[in-house]
């Protein structure tokens, strides 16, 4: 990327791109070498420093540009003129020939040729664009379709004045309510700290009600239904109520089995919701004392924001970059012949994997600075900067680590980006088959590149843990987590949905506060655009942050496995964690007494967080659940094309979910055999 940058400037594409150009090639404001066979090329144009364009309106939306002569000129006209007269004036007023280069000003009323080689009459009044010194219209008016082009729901151009006034007026509310889901996010992050406990199980019993409630809705519904047909009706009417009862029927019974397989998730995963409630009380204590850790999501915007600015000003270069070659019209435009034209592909591959380095800097930045909390026994012995010194390590040792990590997500993310642009262009072309193969391999690559993500941050801990290679630290963390498959389910279902509905709660509140501020201003109307902007800005602001909370619950998770892997509790074999995680631990060892599956010199032996034979069988019941309801989804909304549509959730079976359990159950038996302690 850095050749490809220092080429489009070595190019002269920077010097185009800033100072601009005209229609003849020529760089404003310069003097400039004669091109072989190009008319009006090489003249010396030090004192004409804008661009303008004859015909500004003109804009090209397929290939984004304006189809019009630029020209460079000493002046942009600063007001309307309306005839050629005014045009003739201001050239001997201003020195500012706004005509063809070979049309003397003297002639702009008497030539024949003039009404072709002068500007589109009424000439707009036109400003200069800071830093880039070309003319545009101080009216934009006239670019009114090209907007309406882009935003496919104003058809109607007082639509979009009222929309764009409305935030312009709003702007102030704008600004306050973003500052407001700021506040709120960070509020969330100390009540959850101190009522982790009652909040997750509150969710949890809301969450089966819910489930109920609704299942008892719907079949309610179908038996009034029912009743209503037998009453007297028009064949019409018949054959519409029949219709609704069917899909009543259809809603009713998926409900139900939903709501079967939630209650029985439940029943299974209760013992471990605690072990979650121990992990989100213990991530708000690292919070305490690393608060720097709040600011982690403002650093790495702060970064996306400059790598995209670079980006996006070396994919000007480049647009502008090149030799000069003749269009149809005989006007010069600059481009790159060979194999170099190839460059802006690699430039956008670019930008997907720096993107992603940067996320995983920042991954590998929590991960070590978690790390650090974690495995110091008295946290009065922190380091004063444990996030500094976690940047000082992975910039010394682990690039490479989140170099590599990145790569396989870019690996990942590219194809399926190529697939949803085929599927986007093939819109309404292809068949019902092809379409469904095309969903199938994209939802594939996308669950695929989910499971990558989750499995480099594990990787990116292990690392911060053990400071080994990726491959190694995959590895481990892939063993690791197979290990503890049914508490790795608990936390990612329990405490993404509580997260989850922080992040709800968040932007309804903020919404909330948005309607009723814009309620007492009568200025306008229209909601839609500043309510949207605040919504969005108070669900990106919730993200952030709470998604630094969930990355610390699961870099906690990682260690408080390693923890219990390792160490006993015994002597010299002390454990790690924290107060809560203990009495966790002792109360699951507690249990297991119960149950008579210890005691004596087994209550001291090293075992397995979970069984093998357990998680295996649990495994396969979940499969057989998504797979019947799957089946049974696509049969009953979708009938006739029943065998189509079954293809994704196939693929989906057969391709992910059954080799991760192979997989699994293939490393529990190269499990070592419990170490008994003496």
């Amino acid at each position: 990327m850095g050749f490809i940058c220092g080429f489009s400037i070595a190019t002269g594409a920077a010097a185009r791109l800033v100072s601009g150009y005209d229609s003849y090639g020529n760089i404003c404001g310069q003097k400039n070498v004669k091109v072989d066979g190009i008319v009006n090329s090489g003249l010396d144009l030090t004192q004409k420093k804008y661009v303008f364009f004859l015909d500004p309106c003109n804009v090209d939306l397929v290939h984004r540009k304006i189809k019009s002569i630029a020209l460079c000129v000493a002046a942009c006209p600063r007001k309307e003129l309306k005839t050629l007269a005014d045009v003739q004036k201001f050239a001997e007023t201003n020195g500012s020939n706004l005509c063809s280069y070979e049309l003397l000003s003297s002639k702009y009323t008497t030539d024949s040729q003039a009404s072709k080689l002068c500007p589109k009459l009424p000439v707009p009044e036109s400003a200069p664009i800071p830093f880039f010194h070309r003319c545009a219209p101080v009216n934009i008016s006239c670019y009114a379709k090209f907007a309406e082009a882009l935003i496919t729901f104003v058809s109607d151009s007082s639509v979009l004045h009222r929309l764009i006034s409305g935030v312009m007026t709003s702007k102030e509310i704008i600004m306050g309510l973003c500052l407001l889901s700021l506040v709120l996010s960070m509020i969330l992050m100390v009540i959850i700290r101190y009522i982790s406990r009652v909040l997750v199980w509150i969710l949890t019993i809301l969450v089966v009600l819910g489930s109920l409630g609704g299942t008892g809705v719907l079949w309610w519904l179908y038996a009034k239904q029912t009743k209503f047909i037998n009453e007297t009706l028009t064949a019409d009417q018949l054959q519409v109520a029949k219709d609704n009862l069917q899909a009543l029927l259809v809603y009713a019974i998926s409900a139900t089995v939903f709501t079967v397989i939630l209650f029985l998730i439940m029943l299974i995963m209760r013992k471990r919701v605690a072990l979650t409630i121990a992990l989100f009380h213990v991530a708000g204590k690292v919070f305490i004392h690393l608060p720097l850790l709040v600011f982690q999501p403002f650093w790495t915007f702060f970064a996306l924001i400059l790598f995209w600015s670079y980006w996006i000003m070396v994919l000007f270069f480049l647009g502008t970059t090149g030799s000069p070659v003749l269009n149809e019209q005989g006007f010069v435009e600059f481009q790159v012949l060979g194999p170099l034209r190839y460059m802006w592909w690699y430039h956008v591959v670019g930008l997907i994997w720096i993107s992603e380095f940067i996320l995983a800097c920042q991954q590998m930045t929590v991960a070590g600075a978690v790390v650090t909390y974690y495995f110091t026994r008295e946290k009065r012995n922190l380091p004063f900067t444990p996030i500094l010194a976690s940047v000082n390590r992975l910039v010394c040792y682990h690039l490479g680590t989140v170099a590599k990590g990145s790569f396989i997500i870019t690996l990942v993310k590219i194809p399926r980006m190529i697939l949803m642009y085929i599927h986007s262009q093939l819109k309404g072309k292809e068949n019902a088959c092809a379409r469904c193969m095309l969903k199938a391999c994209i939802c594939c690559l996308w669950c695929l590149e989910k499971c990558l993500t989750y499995l480099n941050q594990n990787a990116y801990t292990a690392t911060a843990i053990n400071s080994t290679n990726f491959c190694t630290s995959a590895k481990d963390a892939f063993v690791i987590l197979v290990e503890n498959a049914l508490r790795v389910a608990a936390i990612n279902t329990v405490g993404d949905f509580m997260l989850f509905l922080g992040k709800v709660l968040i932007v309804c509140s903020t919404g909330l506060a948005g309607v009723m501020l814009l309620n007492y201003q009568r200025d306008y109307t229209v909601w839609v655009l500043p309510l949207i902007i605040i919504c969005l800005f108070a669900f990106l602001v919730a993200h952030c942050f709470l998604s630094i909370y969930e990355m610390v619950v699961d870099v906690l998770f990682l260690c408080f496995a390693i923890d219990t892997k390792y160490n006993d509790g015994s002597p010299g074999r002390e454990f790690y964690m924290d107060k809560i995680l203990m009495e966790f631990v002792e109360n699951s060892r507690k249990s297991m007494k119960e149950a008579g599956r210890g005691g004596g010199a087994e209550g001291r032996e090293l075992k397995p967080m979970v069984g093998a034979d357990e998680e295996v069988a649990i495994l396969q019941e979940f499969h057989f659940y998504f797979l019947s309801l799957s089946v049974f989804t696509d049969c009953a909304s979708s009938g006739e094309v029943f065998v189509v549509c079954i293809t994704q959730n196939v693929l989906l079976f057969l391709f992910v979910s059954l080799p991760i359990t192979w997989m699994a159950e293939f490393l529990s038996q190269l499990r070592p055999s419990p170490v008994k302690v003496s």
